[in-house]
């Protein structure tokens, strides 16, 4: 998108406005998950939003101290490249080989929209999720791995039921919880056998 406007840069204020509108697109990105209670897939913007709010209310839990608004910061941007990539189903093999690819490219596109320094800021707030090297971003992921997990839990397997996923796969998808939330990493196993036990994952 052009940072001009009739011939004339945008100011701050503009770009800034021009970043906000193009995140409204996050809530027409619709995932393959379900909402608690099974009735319709969820989208992206819900699934940030949900994310944001477990960790204001979880943040005890995480394995280090961590600075709660630099990881809601985190939760809030990270999803926004699936405005250009899409979200990709962790379960889907080829569509995971160039993931990275597409979700690189959307982010320089649309953290570019901002002004140069939010752009870097954003940027590097998703760098740092992608990463999962520090206490803020490991708990960004423990979170955003675990809620999907609960919610294919309440809404009684129905995703993983439709795409016949295994308990090895949410096993391997589900592993990082651990480095950043070990009592999330036992809930999530915890879930994980409840499931198995229902039929809602093949073993």
């Amino acid at each position: 998108m052009s940072a001009v406007l009739g011939g004339e840069p945008l100011s701050r204020f503009q770009l800034q406005s021009v970043f906000v509108q193009e995140a409204d697109q996050l809530k027409g990105v619709v995932r393959r998950n379900y909402i608690c209670d099974g009735d319709r897939l969820e989208n992206t913007a819900e699934h940030s939003w949900h994310l944001a709010l477990m960790v204001m209310t979880l943040a005890e839990h995480a394995n280090q101290p961590i600075n709660i608004f630099k990881t809601i910061q985190m939760l809030l941007i990270h999803d926004l490249v699936e405005i250009d990539a899409g979200d990709t189903y962790c379960h889907d093999l080829a569509a995971n080989q160039d993931k990275a690819e597409r979700e690189e490219k959307a982010a320089d596109r649309i953290f570019g929209l901002l002004p140069e320094d939010q752009s870097q800021t954003y940027y590097q707030l998703w760098q740092e999720f992608e990463a999962r090297v520090t206490p803020e971003s490991r708990f960004a992921n423990a979170v955003d791995r675990f809620l999907p997990l609960a919610q294919n839990m309440a809404a009684g397997g129905i995703a993983w039921r439709h795409n016949r996923v295994s308990k090895a796969q949410v096993m391997v998808r589900c592993r990082p919880i651990e480095d950043g939330s070990v009592t999330l990493w036992h809930q999530a196993e915890s879930i994980i056998d409840q499931a198995v036990d229902k039929g809602y994952l093949a073993t």
